[in-house]
């Protein structure tokens, strides 16, 4: 058996030295995709100084005493204004452009209006008051982007406010799924003896389109050793090929020979529980190619975990993150625990579902850590890393992995 890091440390440089090639699209194609190069701005935003209120331009000099004051103009947004008249004040309106000669806004609500058209105030201003300074937000020349970022709507909102219409974004990555066991069904056909419900697939095909991920998946596969080879070598023009159970050691796990059929196995087995049953390689393409193989374990808890901490980052620098972002090790959090973990495995280390009851608490542990109880995983905040060997007891501290830092 590899142990966890170790194995970390071998394949998730090969997916940061294959990332995908780039394309450009329109902004509004850009959401989930990751950024092949920086954006900078070629303007100030705003571009020039403007009013964050309704209310009045004027100039702080000229307030020795709260004297009625003229008003010389009108500015709305999009207008051009004049240089402010001496001793007068300018009404003015939200996002409008401040005048030359005035360096504050007083809004309406400190404004009252008098015979002559005057308008007098309760208070003098101070100097910038309610004023937005030109670039205040972004400046000319200024990174706004930087290349591995996963386009966010609020990215978006930056690129359109630049006047940028398209953007460089790496190739959307194409993943095929299978799950083998001639004991799966699909939810909404009855079960018979012996068979059970095909979860596998939902969770990952979920976890998939959540990284906006092009998914190719073949479903259920019967457990023959020619139907495994076969379903591979038809996902094989994908980048990547996921599948679940089969890749034990029994009669009927069949993974193992089949991918050696057609590809390559690189590592089989992981110190880490659940989990410990992952292989990790690849499947020849027809053009020559290499596409990337993870054989997951059948039981749910063991396929989820194993696909957070080692799939889902090798994806994640495959479609051009950076290595640092991808990695939730620096991620990881110490918080104290509210159990007792007394019987530790010797040979494994421990991920152990854990539920953070309120900010900063102890961690509670979930009563039952089967690897088929696939509620303890909708129950749980996180995972708690136990090194093997280790006893852990109330009070003490350990390793917390937050579910949103694992999927962020």
């Amino acid at each position: 058996m590899i142990e966890l890091n170790e194995l970390l440390q071998q394949i998730w440089p090969l997916a940061n030295s294959h990332v995908l090639a780039a394309e450009e699209v329109p902004i509004q194609q850009a959401l989930g995709r990751v950024l092949a190069q920086a954006v900078h701005s070629t303007l100030n935003v705003p571009q020039h100084d403007n009013s964050s209120m309704d209310g009045y331009a004027v100039n702080t000099a000229d307030f020795p005493s709260l004297k009625p004051f003229a008003v010389s103009q009108r500015i709305a947004a999009g207008h051009s204004p004049d240089a402010l008249m001496p001793g007068t004040v300018a009404r003015i309106f939200t996002g409008a452009p401040i005048p030359k000669g005035a360096n504050a806004v007083i809004m309406q609500e400190e404004a009252e209006l008098e015979d002559g058209g005057l308008v007098s105030f309760k208070s003098a201003p101070s100097a910038g008051q309610w004023v937005r300074y030109a670039g205040e937000d972004i400046a000319e020349g200024q990174v706004v982007l930087a290349a591995g970022e996963v386009i966010t709507p609020f990215q978006i909102g930056l690129l359109a406010s630049i006047g940028i219409p398209t953007v460089r974004v790496f190739r959307r990555l194409k993943v095929g799924v299978l799950v083998t066991g001639s004991e799966l069904v699909n939810p909404g056909q009855p079960l018979q003896a012996g068979q059970i419900y095909n979860s596998n697939e939902f969770v990952w095909v979920s976890m998939l389109q959540e990284m906006n991920v092009d998914v190719h998946s073949l479903g259920i596969v019967q457990d023959r050793l020619q139907d495994t080879a076969d379903a591979l070598q038809k996902l094989s023009d994908c980048d990547l090929v996921i599948s679940s159970g089969g890749v034990s050691e029994g009669e009927e796990d069949h993974i193992k020979p089949a991918v050696e059929r057609v590809g390559q196995l690189r590592s089989w087995k992981v110190a880490a529980k659940p989990g410990k049953p992952m292989a990790f390689g690849h499947i020849n393409r027809k053009d020559g190619g290499q596409c990337w193989f993870f054989g997951m374990p059948g039981n749910p808890v063991s396929s989820a975990v194993t696909f957070l901490l080692v799939v889902r980052p090798f994806l994640a620098q495959l479609m051009g993150q950076h290595p640092e972002r991808a990695d939730w090790r620096p991620k990881v959090q110490k918080r104290k625990v509210g159990f007792e973990w007394l019987k530790p495995d010797s040979r494994r280390e421990e991920f152990v579902r854990v539920k953070e009851s309120h900010v900063g608490g102890p961690l509670q542990l979930f009563p039952n850590q089967s690897s088929g109880v696939l509620t303890s995983m909708n129950w749980a905040t996180g995972l708690a890393r136990i090194p093997k060997g280790q006893v852990i007891l109330e009070g003490e501290e350990v390793d917390y992995l937050d579910f949103r830092e694992l999927t962020a």
